[in-house]
């Protein structure tokens, strides 16, 4: 069944748990219609004068665009700092080339459609804070603190005693 999103039904709202400078506004209208995409994910967003729109990350398993709808923002990715203004598509592609941040250096609002795929799980890395950040369960794990497949393993016949 087709839902239509009606751009006068618009009701954007800042996302739960955010701080400054990455308060990011998302609009709610397809949640209010009930709409769950499985695969093709998506998103109106407004990013306010002076905000971020996430940290700088990169994704393992989506892939995301980015269509400026309205105003202008800078944008960065491992080549650097350019600026996107409305019209301007961006694509991302999946790891470490895929990397990017938006941040809204005007004083206008920018709104932009994030569609990314989802699979049923993520995995984003953060270059800049060494984070992992697991999708859908919100784990978040330094990646420096990597472990070995068989740390911790060392003795199971210990715990086979335990459950005898």
């Amino acid at each position: 069944m087709a839902t239509i999103l009606k751009s006068n039904d618009r009701n954007f709202q800042e996302n739960p748990n955010r701080i400054e400078p990455f308060k990011l506004f998302t609009d709610i209208s397809r949640i209010q219609k009930g709409v769950k995409p499985e695969n093709l994910n998506f998103d109106l967003r407004q990013l306010n004068p002076g905000q971020y729109c996430s940290a700088y990350h990169f994704h393992r398993y989506a892939e995301e665009l980015f269509l400026i709808i309205s105003g202008s923002a800078t944008l960065r990715t491992p080549k650097g700092l350019e600026a996107v203004s409305s019209g301007d598509l961006i694509f991302f592609e999946k790891g470490e080339t895929g990397a990017h941040q938006l941040y809204n250096h005007t004083t206008e609002p920018c709104v932009y459609l994030d569609i990314r795929t989802f699979i049923g799980h993520d995995i984003c890395e953060y270059p800049d804070s060494d984070k992992i950040y697991l999708v859908p369960s919100g784990e978040i794990f330094n990646k420096s603190a990597q472990s070995a497949y068989f740390d911790g393993e060392e003795n199971p016949q210990e715990k086979w005693r335990e459950l005898q």
